[in-house]
């Protein structure tokens, strides 16, 4: 073969190559269908899902995954029918395309709903006790029969232990002036706080209030409610989700998107352990969740509409925020920010 052949043949190899390696799909060539009859997808219900593809080659096999765990698999481009359980709320659905071709992996985010509408209940005031007007709740906790309150914003947020029948402060510390306290946990005799902007929380002896040390938080960037089942903390952030938090490490393992049957609930807040669910009051309103801590599906609703009006200063106290239940006594008590009275409630079924 002459030059003039072999610089031919070598423009014409390159050419091919070239033009191979612009064909290779990747994952703009595929997309992921679901065929559903409703509008929105609950937990339970039957999915028929396929691959859309613009790349003219065939597909060899698809694997697919459900927030990170897989779920099944299909050859070829064929359906693939599945029932999503659990988690709630927004998730990644994922798909790995097999071929003559290096994987290609493409998701799809969805909104797995909770499959029935939450309980809707009221309250029945049982007991009224003072409550310090000046004080800006941000979390309320019963522990070993006694009363602890976390206050926030600049300046004035602290750490309390009250007398319930009085309001009295029994014990208190104040967080430095660039910290706005947040919500508040008790485990293993060690009092946790939150902060709110500042990425970090605190930790305290129980008995003396003496800080014992920190703790930085990890993709929250804030924090907000906080409370624990005896094993792990339960955190919010002001967002639709609800951290899973383990004790001594404050690694942000996993989390929970609290979710009724027709949307995700955002701007949870305060949060209280009671009875194996977590109870969160929502910022700005007048009410609490009753949400299951393994999935994230909002059982229930209190409506605590009306409460506010039974305060002695109305016009000065700010939004319902402080839940705190007693284990010893089966008692739920609430409060707000600013309110000059904290109420033990009973829920009733409306």
């Amino acid at each position: 073969m002459n030059i003039r052949h072999l610089l031919i043949a070598s423009f014409l190899c390159g050419t091919l190559l070239s033009c191979n390696q612009k064909h290779l799909p990747s994952g703009k060539d595929f997309g992921i269908h679901i065929r559903h009859r409703a509008d929105k997808i609950h937990r339970g219900d039957s999915l028929d899902i396929s691959i859309e593809s613009a790349y003219q080659k065939e597909i060899d096999s698809v694997k697919y995954f459900y927030d990170g765990d897989f779920i099944g698999s299909r050859s070829k481009n064929s359906s693939f029918k599945t029932v999503l359980k659990a988690p709630l709320g927004r998730r990644l659905l994922s798909a790995q395309i097999f071929g003559n071709w290096k994987p290609v992996l493409i998701s799809k985010r969805i909104v797995l709903h909770n499959d029935k509408a939450p309980q809707v209940y009221t309250y029945k005031i049982i007991n009224t006790y003072p409550h310090d007007p000046l004080a800006f709740t941000q979390g309320l906790e019963f522990y070993n029969d006694t009363l602890y309150e976390g206050t926030g914003l600049h300046g004035v947020s602290s750490l309390r232990k009250v007398d319930l029948k009085t309001g009295k402060v029994l014990k208190e510390t104040k967080l430095d002036r660039k910290y706005f306290g947040e919500g508040i946990s008790i485990l293993h005799d060690t009092i946790y706080q939150l902060t709110w902007q500042s990425g970090k929380g605190f930790m305290y002896d129980l008995e003396t209030f003496k800080k014992l040390g920190s703790f930085s938080y990890e993709k929250s960037k804030e924090g907000w409610g906080l409370c624990n089942n005896g094993k792990v903390f339960y955190k919010s952030d002001g967002t639709n989700k609800i951290w899973i938090v383990k004790p001594g490490t404050f690694k942000e393992e996993s989390y929970i998107e609290p979710v009724t049957k027709r949307s995700l609930a955002t701007k949870v807040n305060e949060l209280e352990w009671v009875n194996g669910k977590i109870y969160a009051n929502t910022w700005q309103k007048d009410g609490v969740l009753i949400i299951d801590p393994q999935t994230g599906a909002v059982d229930g609703i209190i409506d605590f509409r009306g409460l506010k009006k039974k305060l002695g200063n109305t016009e000065k106290a700010n939004v319902l925020n402080g839940i705190a239940y007693n284990k010893k006594t089966d008692q739920l008590y609430v409060t707000g920010k600013k309110w000059d009275k904290l109420f033990e409630v009973e829920i009733v079924k409306k």
